[in-house]
């Protein structure tokens, strides 16, 4: 896997309080790779299905995630299809304008932003 993988503040908290291991993070834009995203959301969004523990992808978790082909995923936002079907609106808006910041950045603001805890590089290196 080529692509440098990060987490933002709000979805390090998410993945902690839901359990959501970061294998799980891995195999989502291993499938992304190989072109199998279960929504295209534009302006550089990808929703995919994470299981939950024990579990299937299509009772477990929809991840809003700002991608570029093998190069870079920022996973932004995270809601279980039980809490509910898809996001509004209007957060959609406001998730397209955060994905452009991190698609646009250079790596000197992603080395800030690791610095201050705002972003966690995901580790995929040690994942079978």
């Amino acid at each position: 896997m080529d692509a440098r993988i990060y987490k933002t503040k709000w979805f390090i908290r998410y993945c902690r309080r839901e359990r959501i291991a970061d294998n799980s993070l891995c195999e989502a834009i291993k499938r992304a790779e190989r072109g199998i995203v279960d929504a295209d959301l534009g302006s550089g969004i990808i929703k995919q299905r994470i299981p939950r523990s024990g579990q299937g992808r299509s009772g477990g978790y929809r991840v809003l995630i700002a991608y570029r082909t093998a190069d870079l995923a920022v996973f932004l936002y995270g809601f279980a299809k039980n809490e509910s079907e898809n996001i509004k609106d209007d957060e959609l808006t406001t998730l397209k304008e955060i994905a452009a910041g991190w698609l646009e950045a250079d790596g000197k603001l992603f080395g800030r932003a690791i610095k201050e805890k705002y972003l966690q590089e995901v580790n995929c290196d040690d994942q079978k």
